[in-house]
C-alpha cells in the first residue's frame, strides 16, 4: 500500500442523459497501487473510468474526484491526460490518416509539453513494440485502421509504455483476445508496473489478464456503488462464486 495518495474519489455520483449510474463512490488509489474493479453488467463499471477520465458525456451530480493533489471535477479531458490520466477504450476508434507512431509522438508532446528527438523516440518505440510482440510496420499505419480487434488493444497498451501516466484506467482491454493475445496484453501491463510510481485501475469481466500482474486491491460495483473491498484473493473469490453474493 502506498502511503501517497495519487487519486481520491469522494462521494462520486454521475448521470448520463439523466439517468443516474454513480452512487455515492468513494476510492483511494496511492502511487504505484493496481486496482481492480470488477462487477456484473450494467453495475457502472465503464461509467466509473469514463467519468474520472472526464468525458462530457458523464455529468458529475455530486462529490469530487482529486488528481495528484488538484480537484479536477470541472477539469477537461484533454487537461487530464496532460496531468498524467490516461484510458484505455474498449473499442478503440480508428483514426485514417495520423500513423500509430505519429500518433503517440504528438500525444508525448502534448504531455509534456517538451521537443520529442526523433532518435530516442524510435528506439524507444521499437523496444516498446517489442516487449508487445508487434510487427514495426504497425507504427506507420494509419492508426487502428485495419487493426483486428488484439491489435488494437496492442496499440493501445503500446501507447500506455509510451506515455508512462501516472494513472491508467484500462477498461476491459482484454474483451475479445484470444489466450496468446491476453498473454502479451498482459506482458505489456506487467511492463507498465515496473514504472513503481504508474497506478493502474483494471476494469475487466475476465480474470485471464491478472494471472501475472501484482493486485493490491479489488472492488466490486453493483448498481453504481461499491459493496466490497478486498486484497487479489477477492478475485478468487469471484472466479469461485460469481457476483452472486453481492446482488442481494
Amino acid at each position: 500500500m502506498s502511503e501517497q495518495s495519487l487519486l481520491q474519489i469522494k462521494d462520486l455520483s454521475a448521470s448520463i442523459e439523466e439517468k443516474q449510474i454513480l452512487r455515492g463512490i468513494n476510492l483511494n488509489i496511492g502511487a504505484g497501487e493496481t486496482h481492480v474493479l470488477m462487477g456484473p453488467n450494467g453495475a457502472g463499471k465503464s461509467t466509473l473510468g469514463y467519468t474520472i477520465m472526464g468525458n462530457p458525456r458523464y455529468q458529475v451530480t455530486g462529490g469530487n474526484i482529486i488528481f495528484d493533489g488538484q480537484d479536477i471535477t470541472e477539469l477537461s479531458t484533454d487537461k487530464r491526460a496532460k496531468a498524467g490520466m490516461f484510458l484505455s477504450f474498449q473499442n478503440p476508434l480508428e483514426v485514417p490518416g495520423i500513423s500509430l507512431g505519429s500518433f503517440i509522438r504528438n500525444a508525448y508532446h502534448e504531455q509534456t509539453g517538451a521537443p520529442v528527438k526523433l532518435l530516442q523516440f524510435k528506439k524507444s518505440l521499437a523496444n516498446a513494440m517489442e516487449v508487445l510482440s508487434m510487427d514495426s510496420e504497425y507504427a506507420d499505419r494509419d492508426l487502428n485502421v485495419g487493426f483486428s480487434g488484439g491489435e488494437k488493444k496492442k496499440a493501445e497498451i503500446l501507447q500506455l509504455l509510451m506515455l508512462k501516466p501516472k494513472l491508467a484506467i484500462l477498461d476491459e482491454t482484454d474483451s475479445g483476445l484470444d489466450v496468446d493475445a491476453v498473454r502479451t496484453v498482459s506482458k505489456g501491463i506487467e511492463e507498465y508496473q515496473k514504472n513503481q510510481d504508474g497506478a493502474l485501475i483494471i476494469i475487466t469481466h475476465s480474470t485471464k489478464i491478472l494471472e501475472s500482474l501484482h493486485v493490491d486491491y479489488t472492488h466490486v460495483l453493483v448498481n453504481g456503488t461499491i459493496v466490497k473491498t478486498g486484497d487479489s484473493s477477492l478475485v478468487d473469490e469471484i472466479n469461485e462464486n460469481g457476483f452472486e453474493q453481492f446482488l442481494q
